[in-house]
């Protein structure tokens, strides 16, 4: 079983930073691609980013594209997604996710292990 926890979620203003990280207690971290979503009140969750075992290959919403940077660090089992240049509508609880396989998709049901989730909210 793979615990996530995530952290860095906040209160920022439009155009601002954030860098959110997800932190795993799996060994065997780098076996796992990892995935980056988010859930606004009233939508469904959507996919943000994506990245393989090795970090190889990485995949973004076209929302975000250019904007956020997801990268990971197996030495200290850790995902990071930067986010830059923040919108209003960039607010919602992300999500990281686990998934034991060397390709990193986009479907939230492609995932086997989620966090608890970390709420960004972006003012106008």
């Amino acid at each position: 079983q793979v615990q996530l926890v995530e952290s860095g979620g906040g209160l920022v203003q439009a155009g601002g930073s954030l860098r959110l990280s997800c932190a795993a207690s799996e060994r065997t971290f780098r076996l796992y691609a990892m995935g980056w979503f988010r859930q606004a009140p009233g939508k469904e969750r959507e996919f943000v980013a994506a990245i393989t075992w090795n970090g190889g290959n990485t995949g973004y919403a076209d929302s975000v594209k250019g904007r956020f940077t997801i990268s990971r660090d197996n030495a200290k089992n850790t995902v990071y997604l930067q986010m830059n240049s923040l919108k209003p509508e960039d607010t919602a609880v992300y999500y990281c996710a686990a998934r034991k396989n060397t390709n990193a998709p986009r479907e939230f049901y492609e995932y086997d292990y989620w966090g608890q989730g970390t709420q960004v909210t972006v003012s106008s």
